[in-house]
């Protein structure tokens, strides 16, 4: 991506002319970011960007508008580079697939109009514990106490902020050089002990006020257990887990939010017990480790999977959420007499409750006490047989055949490239992806449990910043691309390598496996096409299977955006999201 960190002059050259090199000398000197804010007094907007900087913020996402330009300036000045979005609910996109990635992602827009687009994006990090950034360039302090009716405003200056104090655990809004640093260390530290969403309200006369220069940035620590707590949390778990018939254990996404991999494959590798995911926390290790079973996710699970946990005595759930989706629609039939459910910040073993016992500790107080169980009395299922999309089914493509979703997915299991990341828009892409076996190294992103739609493709644009030498696969349907897909012009800008399988069933499948209603249809486009109209990338157009594989052998060598249009049948879609939508018109009443 082009880098921000130079100044460009009139004359469309890089750098700045300097005094000297307008008397003659034939040498331009090129200031750094460093040096230009060396040579005027340190600022707010400063020690924003350098703290932003120093907690893993490389690029900050985002639209202009005026209240903000002030803070954009500065930013152009700094070693933080921005990436401009078509919209404010895409950049907040951008920036949650860019924490999925890198730990933590920011986005920056202006006041009122813009955070408030923003919003739905950032409830949804809210939701699934991504921290974000959020920082809203505002009107200047007077406007707060005076309130003139200015363009982007409410009345009362401080609406947007009270509505975001809802989606984000901490806020503030800098109103001084002399605070402002303290308040900035406050809110960051918040978004990195709670793994969720912050906001900082900058306004436009705070921007340059000068302020003291940062030290060190002091990284929080995790809440420390308490130690008689955690050593009977241990003690029981131990006991119950040791004397269990088939014991099996449920990795999930608390320990993807809190980096707690390297701590869960430790624990597996001593206690040689098998594990099963679900969908919010699929590829929490590799698909291909020898105690990996499958996917579960209650009475949707492949059958060897469902009936392999549920004959366990004892499960441990390790940082799961028993959402509708990840439980099957809440028929993961895991009875309290038989669960050990470790979270973020307690244990519950059957009906005790062992509280301010942190996950890390946990994991690996267990790890230290556990004795290894031998393969052959556990009944590990191989994982190559059950995690895969179809598995008993051979690939061997039929040229003129109609391509359908199943051999769609069949496919792509053998297709996806070693460390991919890989992203699936709620929907059919979520449902058949979260079923296929995801290669080496890959990581696995789909907003599981919020389930925004259109959420994957301003992920998709995160992931690929965050992560420039890593393949990125995007898998999404035409009803969730007309919501955001104009972010595939920011793709193709900043020059990156992506695919897209734009699955094409002639409007929301998802919907109408619910309720098929004509309110599920849309306007057709030639997708395919899209990449012409944004000036860049290629464009496929798929039908058959011949026509498929001709696809991936160009996408499999081409540089920048790949753009593949998918067409399958209007209710063309995996059995676990047929029984999902079953599951979800009964909730609501619907007659189909």
């Amino acid at each position: 991506m082009p880098s921000n960190s130079l100044d460009f002059s009139d004359s469309g050259q890089p750098g700045r002319l300097t005094d000297t090199s307008l008397r003659g000398n034939s040498q331009l000197s090129v200031q750094s970011p460093e040096s230009r804010v060396a040579l005027r007094s340190y600022t707010v907007s400063d020690y924003l960007l350098a703290r932003l900087k120093a907690i893993g913020v490389d690029h900050v996402f985002g639209v202009p508008g005026d209240f903000v330009l002030g803070f954009f300036n500065r930013m152009l000045q700094s070693q933080v580079s921005y990436v401009a979005t078509c919209n404010e609910l895409n950049a907040a996109y951008a920036a949650d697939g860019y924490a999925r990635i890198r730990g933590i992602g920011a986005i920056a827009t202006t006041y009122g109009v813009g955070e408030l687009s923003a919003l739905n994006g950032v409830a949804g990090a809210f939701a699934e514990r991504i921290p974000l950034v959020v920082i809203t360039g505002a009107p200047a302090t007077q406007h707060f106490q005076a309130r003139p009716l200015l363009h982007h405003t409410l009345g009362d200056y401080r609406i947007p902020m009270k509505m975001f104090e809802k989606v984000t655990v901490a806020s503030t809004l800098l109103k001084s050089g002399a605070s402002a640093p303290a308040e900035i260390d406050r809110v960051l530290t918040a978004c990195l002990t709670h793994h969720q969403p912050v906001y900082i309200s900058l306004p436009s006369d705070v921007v340059d006020m000068p302020c003291n220069r940062p030290g060190e940035f002091v990284f929080p620590m995790a809440p420390c257990s308490d130690p008689e707590a955690l050593r009977e949390a241990i003690g029981e778990a131990h006991d119950m887990l040791q004397w269990a018939r088939l014991p099996i254990v449920l990795g999930g996404v608390e320990l993807i939010r809190l980096g707690l991999q390297r701590e869960f494959a430790a624990f597996l590798d001593k206690s040689g017990l098998p594990f099963a995911t679900m969908m919010l926390g699929k590829t929490v290790l590799s698909e291909h480790h020898p105690q990996f079973i499958g996917l579960f996710e209650g009475d949707r699970s492949r059958e060897a999977v469902r009936q392999r946990v549920e004959a366990a005595e004892c499960v441990l759930e390790l940082g799961t959420w028993m959402t509708d989706f990840n439980s099957g629609g809440f028929t993961d039939h895991l009875a309290d007499g038989k669960s050990i459910h470790a979270g973020l910040q307690a244990v519950r073993i059957r009906h005790h409750l062992y509280k301010n016992v942190n996950l890390r500790d946990f994991v690996c107080g267990m790890t230290e006490t556990l004795s290894r169980r031998e393969a052959s009395s556990l009944n590990i299922l191989p994982a190559t047989a059950n995690a895969t999309h179809r598995p008993s089914v051979p690939y061997l493509p039929v040229a003129n055949d109609a391509l359908t979703v199943g051999r769609f997915f069949d496919r792509i299991a053998k297709f996806l490239p070693e460390r991919a990341i890989v992203l699936a828009e709620t929907g059919v892409s979520l449902f058949s992806a979260a079923e296929t076996l995801m290669p080496e190294g890959g990581t696995f992103i789909g907003q599981t449990f919020y389930g925004s739609i259109g959420y994957t493709v301003g992920a998709a644009l995160g992931a690929a910043i965050a992560a420039p030498q890593r393949p990125v696969v995007l898998l999404v349907g035409d009803g969730a691309f007309q919501v955001t897909g104009q972010e595939l012009s920011t793709m193709i800008r900043n020059h990156l390598k992506l695919i897209i399988f734009l699955l094409n069933n002639d409007g929301y499948t998802i919907e109408r496996v619910i309720c098929d209603r004509t309110y599920n249809d849309l306007q057709a486009w030639q997708y395919h096409k899209l990449v012409e109209v944004y000036g860049g990338g290629l464009g496929l157009d798929v039908h058959t299977e011949g026509e498929l594989e001709a696809a991936l052998a160009h996408a499999a060598t081409a540089q920048g955006v790949v753009f593949v249009e998918v067409h399958a049948g209007r209710l063309d879609c995996s059995d676990a999201l047929r029984d999902a939508g079953r599951s979800m018109a009964a909730t609501n009443q619907l007659n189909s």
